[in-house]
């Protein structure tokens, strides 16, 4: 590798390293969405093992007219509470409480009914507002239960059997695994990882260009001894290095955040190994090296370095595009997708969490469809380059 596009390489870190406010966006943006995903799951397993872990507080009106419901509820880990009779501004307020999931109000002549084999009417309150969805669920599906067991024995005291009345019996066969049934979600989950190495680029790729276009030290550097593919190639590559560096550092957190998080308590796993994600991270290093060229290209062509930031802000929004569509008309994963940037890394993780391997052309196509565009435009900007008036616009 030649000693000049070294130089500028070094220089340009060097100088990008040096200012904190700018080490400080990249920590921030290389951390905070690994966070992000790691506390979403979170409290998605949380609020999924809430009711069988603390149970369903259960106020009940007229539990004595139906013990053999309270028993019900009670072998499904919900606690009744016996509750004098209240009206409904009543109820309204022991919900706000939210020290129950739910108000259970049997009618006043539920056991007359019960009895003469009329259906018994059974008040079920709750806040749909409230973060108990899944414990009223809970309640009604043992009230399911019980209105189906009263009806069997009906039957049979009837000198009918209940399966006369069940035409057909259906039979569930699931064959995904925990690792296919994820995929969709984690996957898409940890697609927004690739975002960042069109953030985490931008600043080091304006300042090298724009930035140091109206500091006037750009014409210092073109007075060099040196090719304009040696003064781009090392700007484009410390910018670059960022992207990989933090995107790398992102993919590695989030996998280890994964594998710790109990994903198996909400019917998920994640099947990727190291292996694997070293693949997925090779495949992604391109991806930073495309933003990093896309920005140098466009900042060398704005006249002012606001004007650079307005460019590639816009600019930055249009890798997202693709994956906002595929997601949006729910399209099947097709081979054209690993031709796409940033929607072939993001189909490929998806594809690798749900398959648990990795097959040589995605990883290429993923590697070759940023790689290819990356040296295009670096090549461009080069060539660019060599006209003074384009690069001091004038």
């Amino acid at each position: 590798m030649n000693s000049k596009f070294l130089i500028v390489f070094f220089k340009e870190l060097r100088e990008t390293l040096r200012d904190k406010r700018t080490l400080g966006m990249l920590a921030l943006f290389t951390l905070l969405y690994p966070l992000i995903i790691g506390m979403t799951l979170h409290q998605l397993i949380d609020k999924s093992t809430k009711t069988e872990r603390e149970g369903v507080d259960l106020a009940v009106i007229g539990a004595s007219k139906a013990p053999t419901l309270m028993a019900q509820l009670g072998q499904r880990n919900i606690t009744v509470k016996d509750t004098p009779p209240m009206n409904e501004d009543a109820i309204a307020e022991l919900l706000r409480g939210k020290k129950v999931a739910a108000v259970l109000r049997l009618s006043d002549n539920f056991v007359e009914d019960y009895y003469a084999m009329r259906p018994a009417r059974v008040e079920i309150w709750y806040d749909s507002a409230a973060e108990s969805n899944a414990q009223r669920r809970e309640v009604e599906d043992v009230l399911e239960a019980y209105g189906s067991n009263v009806t069997s024995a009906r039957l049979l005291a009837h000198g009918v059997s209940p399966v006369a009345v069940m035409p057909i019996q259906v039979q569930r066969y699931d064959t995904g695994s925990n690792a296919s049934r994820s995929a969709m979600l984690v996957g898409s989950i940890m697609g927004v990882l690739f975002l960042p190495a069109f953030m985490l680029t931008m600043s080091a790729s304006v300042d090298t260009t724009a930035g140091e276009r109206e500091r006037r030290s750009l014409e210092v550097l073109m007075a060099q001894p040196a090719h304009t593919w040696e003064l781009i190639g090392g700007k484009w590559l410390a910018a670059g290095i960022l992207g990989v560096v933090g995107v790398t550092f992102e993919l590695v957190l989030a996998h280890v955040m994964l594998k710790w998080l109990p994903l198996e308590e909400i019917g998920m796993s994640w099947s990727l190994g190291w292996g694997e994600l070293a693949l997925v991270c090779l495949a992604t290093v391109p991806l930073s090296l495309l933003a990093s060229a896309l920005y140098v290209t466009l900042a060398m062509n704005s006249k002012t370095f606001k004007e650079a930031q307005t460019i590639l802000s816009f600019a930055m929004i249009v890798p997202i595009i693709p994956g906002i569509v595929v997601s949006f008309l729910d399209l099947k994963t097709a081979l054209w997708m690993y031709a796409v940037p940033m929607l072939s890394n993001q189909t490929l993780i998806k594809e690798m969490s749900k398959a648990g391997d990795a097959h040589a052309l995605p990883l290429l196509l993923t590697f070759l469809c940023s790689a290819i565009p990356a040296l295009l435009l670096v090549a461009y900007a080069s060539w660019r380059m060599k006209s003074e008036r384009y690069v001091l616009a004038v």
